[in-house]
């Protein structure tokens, strides 16, 4: 576990400080275990961050074919998601240790047997103990399946020294997560389930709080004196090609609305956790998504492209959301009356990830010349996180004319030594450290569908727009002032 004294540390702990581990990836034939989960695991074997003796087992209802098959199909994913900055010998290193298992909830005795199999190679290898081999159950399922997994974990034993990393959506609504909970508990304690939102592993999002709290020049201003509102904007210009099976049983708000953009919310709004330890952080953030007041219905806009009815796997007549845009309020002392405004969808004009805080402008006519334009802050979390400060300066010439300017602090230039991690790697890694810190606590999971259930069980009318567009004008009219990314 991370502690504050830990919080100015630039190195990152892993490679044979870590316990040996067995890694169980169900789902291992997926889009998430192709695009972000073996090419983190290669990533972290390059840099040496893996513990000194570890296992991969993929496992799914349906066999890839032998393992060589399964080697083979995951070698060229690889390949092909990391391009020329393959390094073929831990390639071939991470393949040799990866096989694949058939399993279902009705039956994981051969799953079990391999693992056990795995654990005596590695404790062989390492001359350690089987005990002291750990298991990583990741599970890449739909969010229905889980349940009946766990409850196959359990009967098999393989929760023993194991810690259980569960994808979002965590359940499909109040009562379905609170069902999924008590099926967990079940089997798992809670320091043992790690509810993974990749989000919060981006390097810039955890940057939020290193530049609020490490900075005078931000945090005696972050609250409602100073910030006159809120934008949370992640619009993507994919539309749901290849997944309509599972956005149109989902919808926009489940994916990323009640995850992703809430999370992110709570990041912005907490108080001071006192601690850089997981408990303190996860109470700081439970504690803002408790003061969340009720949504306003006439506040919320919803709006799906055109063309969603025609893709693959979508019904014909379809009223699933693919785009959402609201209004949240915290009701505390810190962002009392400061409005936080929640935009995302697919098939708009741009794939950005925009944190934006839009100062009051001070009420001073001192330098009065007309200018509409205000103070903003706005973190870009990207790969390359890049924060930019809108100013307004003086105009160069005789006559005091002001003129909009901006600061750029760019992560990347100022720090060109740096070594970030993706944000899966980075979680990955935690969940081997044993590190709950950027994991979400059943308790957030519970207020954040509590607070949207009433939208679950009475959703606004979906609008149309257009693909490439911003959404729907009612979306395009909710902040004052207007979106960032859509002036």
């Amino acid at each position: 576990m991370r502690t504050s004294s830990d919080a100015t540390s630039t190195a990152v702990s892993g490679g044979t400080d870590l316990a040996p581990h067995v890694i169980v990836l169900f789902g291992a034939t997926g889009d998430l275990a192709a695009r972000k989960l073996f090419p983190g695991l290669y990533r972290l074997a390059a840099a040496e961050r893996l513990p000194g003796e570890w296992r991969i087992i993929g496992s799914g209802r349906h066999s890839p074919g032998t393992d060589a098959e399964f080697r083979e199909r995951i070698g060229t994913g690889m390949r092909e998601s990391l391009g020329d900055d393959v390094d073929q010998a831990v390639l071939d290193d991470v393949l040799a240790r990866t096989t694949f298992q058939t399993s279902s909830a009705d039956d994981g005795a051969e799953l079990a047997a391999a693992v056990a199999k795995a654990e005596q190679e590695i404790a062989a290898d390492a001359d350690v103990a089987v005990d002291d081999v750990r298991r990583l159950l990741f599970c890449s399922i739909p969010p229905g399946a889980v349940e009946k997994l766990v409850a196959m974990l359990g009967r098999e034993g393989l929760d023993d020294r194991a810690r259980l990393v569960v994808e979002k959506p965590f359940g499909t609504d109040l009562a379905s997560s609170r069902a999924l909970d008590a099926a967990i508990k079940e089997v798992f304690d809670e320091d043992a389930v790690f509810r993974i939102d990749h989000f919060l592993g981006k390097e810039a999002v955890q940057n939020i709080l290193a530049l609020r709290f490490a900075n005078g020049l931000f945090e005696p201003s972050w609250n409602r004196r100073h910030i006159r509102s809120v934008q949370i904007d992640v619009p993507e210009k994919l539309t749901v090609t290849g997944r309509g099976s599972f956005y149109d049983a989902t919808g926009c708000l489940r994916d990323m609305v009640s995850t992703h953009l809430a999370q992110l919310l709570a990041f912005v709004a907490l108080d001071d956790p006192g601690s850089f330890d997981a408990t303190a952080m996860r109470d700081a953030k439970a504690e803002v998504l408790r003061a969340l007041c009720p949504i306003d219905p006439t506040r919320v806009v919803y709006g799906q492209y055109e063309g969603y009815r025609d893709e693959d796997d979508v019904a014909d007549d379809s009223t699933v959301e693919t785009f959402v845009a609201l209004e949240l309020f915290v009701d505390d002392e810190r962002w009392r009356g400061v409005p936080f405004y929640l935009r995302t969808g697919k098939a708009l004009a741009e794939g950005r990830r925009t944190i934006t805080l839009r100062l009051h402008t001070p009420s001073t006519a001192l330098l009065e010349d007309g200018a509409t334009s205000c103070n903003e802050i706005v973190f870009e979390l990207s790969d390359e996180p890049r924060i930019t400060i809108d100013v307004r300066t003086k105009l160069p010439g005789p006559d005091m004319v002001l003129t909009p300017a901006k600061f750029h602090l760019d992560l990347g230039d100022d720090a060109p030594d740096a070594d970030p991690l993706e944000a899966y790697e980075r979680l990955m890694l935690e969940v081997m450290e044993g590190d709950q810190t950027f994991f979400t606590r059943v308790d957030e999971v519970d207020a954040l569908w509590q607070l949207v259930q009433p939208l679950l069980d009475d959703p606004p009318p979906v609008q149309s727009y257009a693909p490439g567009s911003w959404g729907p004008q009612a979306a395009l009219d909710l902040p004052d002032g207007g979106w960032r990314l859509s002036r």
